[in-house]
C-alpha cells in the first residue's frame, strides 16, 4: 500500500492541522502494529485515511452518506462528530477502491469502538488517542500504558471518552458502551 499516494489523496481534503494529525496517527499506528504483531502496512494506511472525511462540511457529509446508503441511528444523527468515521469507511471503499475489510472496519470504528474489536481496530483507536500531536491532560499516561498493554489503554481511552460525553450531557453510542464493557472484561482477565 502506497502511503505517499494516500497522503496526496487526503491533503486537499483536510486542513493543515488535520493533515498533520493524520500523518501522526499513521506513524503511531505503524509503531503500535510493529509492537503488537499487527500488519504494519494496514495500520499505517488506516491511520493516514482515518479522518479523510473529517473536514467535509456536515451538509455534504449527509449527502454522501445518503448516496452510500448509510442509515444513521438516533444517537448517530445527534452526534455529527461520529459521521466522518462511518462516511470515511464508505468513501475509502467506494472512491479509493480499498476493499480490505480490516482497514475499512478500523476506520469505521475509530471513534466509537465496538464490542469485538480486532487488533487493527484497537491500534487505530489508540493511535488516534495518543499520536504525537495530542497534548491533552492525561495523554502521557495513555502513551505509557500503550507500551505495556493495548487492553489497558482501551479501558483508559474509552473511560476518557465516556466521561467527556457525560460531562457534556451527550448520548453515548451503544458501540462505545459495548467496547468499554469488553475492554474492562478483557483487561480484568489479565
Amino acid at each position: 500500500m502506497d502511503i505517499e499516494k494516500y497522503k496526496a489523496v487526503i491533503k486537499p481534503l483536510l486542513s493543515e492541522k488535520r493533515y498533520h494529525h493524520s500523518v501522526c496517527v499513521s506513524k503511531k499506528a505503524k509503531e503500535l502494529a510493529l509492537r503488537y504483531g499487527a500488519d504494519a502496512d494496514k495500520a499505517e494506511t488506516a491511520g493516514i485515511l482515518h479522518d479523510i472525511m473529517k473536514d467535509t462540511p456536515q451538509d455534504e457529509q449527509l449527502k454522501l452518506m445518503e448516496r452510500y446508503g448509510i442509515k444513521l441511528s438516533e444517537v448517530e444523527r445527534g452526534a455529527p462528530k461520529l459521521w466522518h468515521a462511518m462516511l470515511g469507511a464508505a468513501y475509502i471503499k467506494n472512491t479509493l477502491k480499498i476493499n480490505d475489510g480490516e482497514i475499512l472496519d478500523a476506520v469505521r470504528y475509530h471513534t466509537t469502538g465496538r464490542a469485538d474489536m480486532t487488533l487493527l481496530d484497537k491500534i487505530l483507536f489508540i493511535a488516534d488517542f495518543i499520536s504525537a500531536d495530542r497534548d491533552y491532560d492525561g495523554v502521557d499516561k495513555l502513551r505509557a500504558a500503550a507500551k505495556k498493554s493495548l487492553d489497558e489503554v482501551m479501558v483508559e481511552g474509552i473511560s476518557f471518552t465516556i466521561k467527556e460525553l457525560l460531562g457534556n450531557r451527550k448520548a453515548i453510542h451503544p458501540d462505545t458502551v459495548s467496547a468499554y464493557n469488553r475492554a474492562v472484561l478483557s483487561y480484568g482477565k489479565k
